[in-house]
């Protein structure tokens, strides 16, 4: 019996989506769906489209459709687990991946998923579990083992995450993301075998972009450390041009926004709201750029007993996207939409705020919100959380433009693949910062890497009291706190603080140039 077209297009989609061919197996499903405006398995596999995009709102709405049309299709259900974990409602997404196990306990693709939501939920013990009990029945399969090695990282079990990354690299395939998470350890330090590897592998003929990039940015930490940064330093602008091609970044547009944020929130409209908002003083935001050291303040404060460590989270600019799909045809969408929101609306924000990150939180008092890009949306905040506190994370710019530049991004972070880019962003960042500080007097502490380095009790102290905390020892030795840290600065944290960072941006001087000229 000959197929029909439909499924013969669904058969070339799923081909062309596992060679990496979104663009074609995105156009396979929609001719199917023109033909077929109810097939469940095209409206399932363009949601996964959707979800590879990051279209998520689309991908929600597929994904609706085609339970409605199919409420036992538990692919589509996986799928929209899948949603919910990328939007991080984990416990959401585990009540889903949940119901779709009860139905079908034995597929290893949603046991693999469930571990994935944990892993991220901070259950990193069951996690590991599950990766474990799927890895006895497909030994082999470098992407379970892969995930597993990145729990055992997160959960700070460094030395098994070390030994897992290297039985990844000692296969045939020399998985090259095992290379650049093992560069990512930033205290792991390759051996002349490993490096010897990566040169091989890097010169091997039509190399997929991505083992090319992470297999870039291993080298060049690698030969960082062996002291050779001429050539290091060729790998970093070699894997970050690469991964431009991926990652487009509007330095135009970027610096626009900025101008029309600082126009936008003056005094008068903070007066206008004084006394709004959700009175909760639960929130401790820590913002600025990445690699400013964030995740030091973050894990100094963590290891304080009223105050609990959460993740990068979202919410606020989840919050963002969503309010400015309903600004009218024709406006700006952010931030107009703030001049009309009335008192009953800016206290709603806030509380949905807080009800959103529950899910995170286990108790403590206070809790951190660790993402760092929302230094744009501070405005935002002071209306709907009057009452949180906003530290600003900040480093030398030539040191942390070179830590950008040098870091290999999961996602996200677009502006830190050019040196200039990177150069320019900086700078609308300290205007951004600056102009928050005339607005909104008192409002944001500056809390500065070097100081921290330089004068560490001090600088405890100071921060403890910003945030209204009594000091505790704990937090001198905050590298004595076991939590999962997803950040690449994870290994750093558990040890003391080591000053000699501080400088390495100098031994690449003579490259940063561009980066040097854009912070002008």
């Amino acid at each position: 019996m000959s197929l029909s077209a439909e499924k013969l297009d669904l058969i070339s989609a799923a081909d062309a989506l596992a060679a990496g061919d979104i663009p074609g197996a995105e156009k396979l499903c929609r001719e199917c769906l023109k033909r077929e405006p109810q097939n469940v398995a095209a409206i399932r596999m363009l949601a996964d489209i959707g979800l590879s995009l990051g279209r998520l709102d689309d991908a929600e709405s597929l994904l609706d459709h085609c339970l409605r049309l199919a409420p036992d299709f538990q692919l589509a259900r996986h799928s929209y687990a899948n949603l919910l974990f990328k939007r991080l409602r984990f416990r959401e997404a585990l009540a889903v991946i949940d119901s779709v196990l009860a139905v079908e306990p034995d597929r290893p693709h949603h046991q693999l998923l469930k571990a994935t939501i944990l892993a991220q939920y901070g259950q990193l013990d069951e996690a590991i579990e599950i990766y474990e009990r799927v890895l006895k029945r497909f030994p082999n399969d470098s992407q379970t083992q892969l995930c597993r090695a990145h729990a055992l990282k997160t959960a700070g079990r460094n030395t098994e995450a070390i030994a897992a990354y290297r039985r990844l690299i000692e296969l045939p395939a020399n998985c090259s993301e095992a290379y650049w998470s093992l560069s990512n350890l930033k205290t792991f330090r390759f051996d002349d075998a490993e490096i010897s590897r990566m040169r091989v592998q890097l010169d091997k003929p039509r190399l997929p972009t991505a083992d090319f990039v992470h297999l870039s940015f291993a080298l060049g930490k690698a030969l960082e450390d062996k002291g050779e940064f001429d050539e290091s330093f060729r790998h970093y602008a070699n894997g970050n041009a690469a991964r431009q091609t991926t990652a487009r970044w509007d330095a135009d547009a970027h610096h626009a926004d900025t101008t029309r944020i600082m126009a936008f929130f003056q005094p008068n409209l903070f007066a206008s709201n004084a006394g709004s908002g959700n009175p909760s003083p639960a929130p401790i935001f820590i913002v600025g750029l990445p690699r400013a050291g964030s995740t030091l303040l973050e894990q100094i404060l963590a290891s304080h007993s009223q105050v609990e460590g959460t993740m990068e989270l979202p919410d606020i600019m989840s919050m963002v996207r969503r309010l400015s799909g309903n600004t009218p045809p024709g406006e700006t969408p952010y931030p107009v939409f703030i001049a009309g929101l009335s008192a009953v609306d800016l206290e709603a924000l806030g509380a949905e705020y807080l009800a959103h990150t529950e899910a995170h939180r286990s108790g403590a008092p206070f809790f951190i919100d660790k993402m760092p890009n929302n230094f744009i949306h501070i405005g935002l905040i002071h209306l709907i959380l009057p009452n949180a506190i906003i530290l600003d994370a900040r480093r030398h710019p030539m040191a942390c433009g070179f830590s950008l530049f040098k870091q290999l991004f999961a996602n996200g972070q677009h502006f830190s693949y050019d040196l200039t880019d990177i150069g320019r962003y900086y700078r609308d960042y300290i205007a951004l910062m600056s102009h928050w500080d005339v607005v909104l007097p008192g409002r944001v502490h500056l809390v500065d890497y070097e100081s921290i380095v330089a004068n560490t009790e001090h600088e405890i102290r100071r921060v403890l009291a910003c945030c209204k905390l009594e000091f505790e020892p704990a937090c001198l030795e905050f590298y004595r706190t076991r939590r999962a840290v997803r950040t690449a600065s994870s290994e750093q944290v558990r040890q003391p603080i080591y000053p000699g960072a501080l400088e390495q941006w100098h031994n690449y001087e003579a490259h940063l140039a561009p980066l040097s000229a854009a912070l002008v």
